[in-house]
């Protein structure tokens, strides 16, 4: 059993007690007691055991492990040993992916499923990359940050900046509105990073992450976060010098990334284990892990960590960030929440009924779309085509699934026994919809409805597929600065295409307008610009059928570059990006649904720059009395 003892916070050994494979059990050991810890993984030769007959019988799904109660969050400390706190980035490292561009109100939205799904720290953005993103994390700050559940839980509210001044600041200023506020700042500690990158020595780095750490808590910050970037290849001895200099300095988490996902589990393992034997000050403070995906080791590297003593683990939805991503919060969160006990008795505060409806957010709004044979959020993930596997899922569906889609969010479409048509009303629609864990009332009920009803009318039976493209097409759109009015096309091999075009703008007005091109997408699309008046380039355009047939809702999704502005600064780099922006659109006809895409990503691109305009409660103590409005008139 994996245990942290208070004199030392350190790990002792952590064996799986209920094997799945009944041949050779495995163990996972973690030693402080050498002056060398080591981390391994290891065979062991069976041993006879007082086991039940059968050995799968003891095995426990899921959806079977008791609930645990969250610790009351204090920064640098953790009640309870074995509470591991899930510290979600997929507004920073997620947005940092090509495309992956989302408005201010779509980050708000994906911050509130974050706080439903019950992460303890929220990393909102990189401030100090634009005005926009500032405004975006102090908005989240203002709303998710200040909204405390009936059970007294609220997300952290974290800003990312390098180790200079003008970021913190910038940090600071934005998450500073949040009832628990956290700066994280890094800079980078491997030899190849301090050469060619910074162009500066061990010490300097060292007297820059000190100072930088002491200037964040001298703001009147609190919970400060550590990286040192590309610590999976750094000198040992550096990252223990470095890291003890700044608990030293006031950081009170210190995360500790394999920035370029080269590390393997156990050499992780053993990487956390080494820092937490040999970091002076380190049983102060929370140890976090932040793996990339290069290698497709960065759920399991996560897992490592947490075994061999990390208490905080970043990750994103659907492990989306830059190159191959991130650590997947539902894979590591599943895996917590399946194999806890073996792993020492781990667990999380995360409710996951709500990962479902969190994965479907991120892939519209960032235009990531998840593989269909991805672990838990995945299309295939409860689907079963082999005969042999179809036989055992009907005699017991524990013989091919360790957890049940419900666990997740996601209701069985063969068990509801409906069966949608044109003569279906708004009753059964949104029955099925509860089903499919979506919840519409009032105007977003009669949009869909009236959409549904639309398709009815052209196919016989309305799949689960149709009604959540439809869904989708309605609920996770950006805000409306231009929607489709109405659409008409010739094309064919008689002549130019021509397309005809109604926009109808926030105010109501109507705009028409009528162009030629190659095709009908084309001329449809230059119709757009004619009236939108905003350069852009078309990066990518991709077209697919949500299910079989000739009568089957057609899904298009484009990518756009603005041709003017719209830029970024990459948080790692440093350098000025040109922002792309992604657009979606549903339909059975495959033109408008085009065009649905082209004028969503617009939308998008155009909302990008909107700043809400809020002030802070009273109450938040990090923010001067001049800043602060009562509570409730925010």
């Amino acid at each position: 059993m994996a245990t942290l003892t208070t004199s030392n916070l350190s790990l002792s050994s952590t064996t799986i007690s209920k094997p799945l494979f009944p041949k050779t059990p495995f163990t996972t050991l973690l030693s402080l007691s050498s002056p060398k810890p080591s981390f391994s993984l290891f065979s062991l030769s069976s041993k006879p055991t007082n086991k039940p007959t059968s050995r799968f019988a003891s095995i426990t799904l899921c959806s079977a492990t008791p609930p645990h109660t969250r610790p009351d969050y204090i920064p640098g400390r953790i009640s309870d040993p074995n509470y591991v706190r899930i510290f979600d980035t997929t507004l920073r490292d997620g947005e940092q992916s090509p495309g992956a561009s989302m408005t201010p109100k779509q980050k708000l939205e994906i911050a509130r499923q974050l706080a439903r799904l019950g992460v303890d720290i929220i990393e909102a953005g990189f401030p100090a990359a634009s005005n926009a993103d500032l405004e975006a994390v102090k908005t989240i700050a203002l709303e998710v940050g200040n909204a405390v559940d009936e059970q007294g839980y609220i997300p952290v509210i974290c800003g990312l900046s390098r180790c200079n001044k003008a970021d913190i600041d910038a940090a600071w200023a934005a998450v500073k509105y949040a009832k628990r506020p956290r700066i994280h700042t890094f800079i980078a500690t491997s030899e190849i990073h301090m050469e060619h990158k910074l162009n500066k020595t061990r010490q300097e780095v060292v007297e820059i992450a000190r100072n930088m750490v002491s200037y964040a808590r001298s703001l009147g910050c609190e919970d400060v976060e550590f990286s040192p970037e590309d610590a999976g290849r750094s000198d040992r001895e550096f990252l223990y010098q470095i890291l003890g200099e700044v608990i030293k300095a006031g950081a009170t988490t210190l995360n500790i990334p394999d920035t370029v996902g080269y590390t393997v589990p156990s050499e992780f393992g053993q990487l956390i284990a080494d820092i937490k034997a040999n970091t002076p000050g380190v049983e102060n403070v929370i140890i976090s892990t932040h793996c990339q995906n290069d290698l497709g080791l960065s759920s399991a590297n996560t897992v490592a960590g947490a075994c061999a003593g990390a208490r905080q683990l970043e990750v994103t939805i659907n492990g989306i960030g830059e190159r191959a991503g991130n650590a997947s919060l539902e894979e590591v969160v599943m895996t917590i929440k399946c194999r806890g006990e073996s792993l020492g008795g781990l667990y999380t505060g995360i409710q996951t009924e709500h990962i479902v409806k969190a994965s479907k957010m991120v892939a519209e709004y960032s235009g990531l779309l998840v593989q269909p044979h991805k672990a838990i959020v995945g299309a295939n993930a409860f689907k079963h085509e082999s005969g042999i596997h179809q036989h055992g899922m009907l005699k017991h569906k524990g013989t091919y699934e360790i957890m049940s889609p419900e666990d997740i969010g996601l209701q069985r479409a063969d068990e509801s026994g409906l069966v949608l048509g044109k003569l279906s009303g708004r009753h059964a629609l949104q029955k099925r919809l509860e089903q499919m864990g979506y919840s519409f009332e009032g105007k977003e009920l009669d949009d869909v409805f009236w959409r549904f009803k639309s398709v009815a009318e052209k196919k016989k039976h309305v799949l689960d597929e149709d009604i959540e493209a439809l869904v989708i097409d309605e609920l996770f759109q950006p805000e409306s600065v231009w929607s489709l009015g109405d659409l008409q096309v010739t094309c064919g091999t008689l002549g130019l295409s021509t397309a005809t075009v109604k926009l109808i703008d926030a105010d109501g007005i109507e705009h028409v307008a009528c162009s030629v091109g190659t095709g009908p997408v084309d001329s449809a699309y230059k119709a757009v610009d004619s009236i939108v008046k905003v350069p852009v380039t078309l990066l990518e355009y991709s077209l697919t059928g949500v299910t079989e047939g000739i009568d089957a809702i057609a899904t298009t999704r484009v990518l756009i570059r603005g041709d003017n502005g719209f830029t970024t600064t990459q948080a790692t780099t440093g350098e000025q990006i040109r922002r792309t922006f992604s657009g979606s659109g549903s339909e059975m006809d495959i033109v408008v649904s085009s065009v649905r895409a082209y004028v969503s990503a617009l939308n998008k691109m155009l909302a990008y720059k909107n700043k809400p305009n809020r002030k802070v409660s009273v109450e938040n103590s990090h923010v001067p009395a001049s800043d602060a409005v009562p509570a409730g008139s925010a």
